[in-house]
């Protein structure tokens, strides 16, 4: 299965319908599933019954157990509130879905085994991309016009925008995150680590 993003969009349920339309568009096989987080944005009548009318099945994460790894780990904890990161985030996601479903290999659980001891340890199969799983499923895709949309494209080139999206996301949100934090209290210790690695070199 392919990984995306919605792009940045305003947090209001009726917003999020026609982004989630022009993604479905976008996947080169139908969409089946549509799982998101567990916020109103997602759960409620109007994307419920867009699924129900598309026979798309719909299910979300649990309660406290968010599934916005990705997001967070390329786009941080900061607080993004204005056109101009909204317009950086949705380059990024471009970017981020085409390194991640096209030259990231990952490996994939399928079974289970014990440890001498007892303990159960999880089977995960050889690393593949997204796409490389695609292409050898029975899902029907249009595998030439795939590759020619990806030909060309240089994984370390992608990487280098990115860092340099991610370095202006931060020199925008940084602050204003620092004082949202600091007015409420929350420990910003976790994004240390994003905060050295991405500052510019001299």
């Amino acid at each position: 299965n392919l990984s995306t993003k919605l792009g940045a969009v305003p947090n209001a349920s009726k917003q999020i319908l026609r982004p989630v339309e022009e993604l479905r568009a976008s996947f080169p096989f139908p969409v089946t599933g549509f799982d998101s987080d567990n916020g109103s944005k997602f759960i409620n009548h109007d994307v419920v019954k867009w699924d129900l009318a598309q026979d798309i099945a719909f299910t979300w994460s649990r309660p406290c157990k968010k599934n916005d790894h990705v997001v967070r780990k390329h786009a941080f904890y900061w607080r993004y509130d204005t056109i101009e990161e909204r317009e950086l985030l949705n380059e990024l996601w471009l970017l981020e879905s085409l390194l991640l479903n096209f030259f990231t290999p990952t490996k994939k659980p399928i079974a289970f085994t014990e440890t001498a001891s007892g303990r159960r340890r999880r089977i995960r199969d050889e690393p593949e991309t997204p796409w490389q799983r695609v292409k050898r499923s029975c899902i029907d895709v249009d595998v030439a016009e795939v590759e020619k949309r990806i030909a060309g494209i240089n994984p370390a080139d992608l990487t280098r925008e990115i860092t340099q999206i991610q370095q202006q996301l931060t020199h925008l949100a940084a602050e204003k995150t620092r004082a949202l934090s600091e007015s409420r209290k929350l420990d910003m210790t976790s994004l240390e680590k994003s905060i050295r690695r991405l500052q510019p070199s001299n």
